[in-house]
C-alpha cells in the first residue's frame, strides 16, 4: 500500500507545529522520520493514522485522499497502552469481529509471531516492559494493516531488548511487507531499521534532508555505511553546533 503526504501543515492554538512536508512512500519500504524534540515528528504521524484530522494539505492511501481512521493502517504506540484489567490474548484480540474461536485463534498466530505463544493467559502486570511491548505489536498486526506507524515504539526500553524488538521488527516486515513509518530519536535505530531517513528540523518542523540507504537486509550494526550516513545525519541537525540532544 502506498502513502503520500502533500504539503502537511499543522497549527495548534495559533501555533504552527508543522510546514509543508512532503513526501511518499512505496509498498514495503520503511521509512524513518527524524529530528530534534518538537519538530512534529508525531504530528505527522498522528495525521497519517487519522488520529487527527484537523491538517491543511492532503495525505493520500493508495492514492485516495483520506482524513479518516482505517483497517489498513495499524498504530503502535510509545507506550503498549494495554488494558490491565484483560490477559495479553484479550488485549491483543479486543475490538476483532468474529467468533470467539476465529478470534482466539487468529490472537495466538500473532501472539507466535512475536515470541508470546506461551503468554496469552498472563496479566500486564505480569510482563516486563519488552514483553509488553510484544503485545502492543501483536495488537496492531492482528488485523493485517498495510501500514503500520510505530511512535517511538522502543525508547522506554534497555538497550538489549531494544536490538531484539528491532530485530522483530523486521521479521515481521518480511513476513507481511507492510509498508512501514517510524519516529524515532535513535540514530542507530534509524539507519539499522529504514530504507529512507527523512530529517525534519525546526518549529514549525520542515524536512531538511532526505537520505537512502542503499545496503541489503540483514545489516550489519557497525557497517561502515551505516556509520558514514550516521556521520551525515549528525551533520546535517548541526548538532554539535545547536547543542540539540538525540537519545
Amino acid at each position: 500500500m502506498s502513502l503520500e503526504l502533500r504539503s502537511v501543515g499543522r497549527t495548534f492554538a495559533g501555533k504552527q507545529a508543522v510546514r509543508d512536508v512532503s513526501f511518499s512512500a512505496k509498498q514495503g519500504e520503511i521509512i524513518g522520520l527524524l529530528g530534534t524534540s518538537g519538530c512534529g515528528k508525531s504530528t505527522i504521524l498522528r495525521a497519517i493514522s487519522g488520529l487527527d484530522s484537523e491538517y491543511d494539505g492532503e495525505i493520500a492511501v493508495n492514492g485516495e485522499i483520506t482524513r479518516d481512521i482505517q483497517d489498513e493502517i495499524g498504530f503502535i504506540f510509545q507506550e503498549p497502552r494495554l488494558f490491565p484489567w484483560l490477559t495479553v490474548l484479550d488485549n491483543v484480540i479486543f475490538g476483532l469481529k468474529g467468533t470467539k474461536d476465529e478470534k482466539e485463534k487468529l490472537g495466538k498466530k500473532y501472539l507466535e509471531n512475536v515470541g508470546l505463544a506461551d503468554s496469552a493467559k498472563l496479566y500486564p502486570k505480569q510482563l516486563s516492559g519488552g514483553m509488553a511491548q510484544r503485545v502492543a505489536i501483536a495488537r496492531a498486526l492482528v488485523t493485517s494493516p498495510e501500514i503500520l506507524l510505530l511512535d517511538e515504539p522502543f525508547s522506554a526500553l534497555d538497550a538489549f531488548t531494544k536490538m531484539q524488538l528491532q530485530d522483530l521488527l523486521l521479521d515481521i516486515w518480511k513476513t507481511y511487507k507492510s509498508t512501514i513509518v517510524i519516529v524515532t530519536h535513535d540514530i542507530d535505530e534509524a539507519t539499522y531499521l529504514c530504507d529512507r531517513i527523512i530529517i525534519l528540523r525546526g518549529q514549525p518542523g520542515e524536512i531538511d534532508k532526505e537520505i537512502g540507504i542503499n545496503e541489503q537486509r540483514p545489516r550489519a550494526r557497525g557497517s561502515q555505511l551505516l556509520a558514514d550516513v550516521k556521520t551525515e545525519i549528525l551533520e546535517s541537525l548541526d548538532l554539535n553546533r545547536t547543542g540539540a540532544l538525540l537519545k
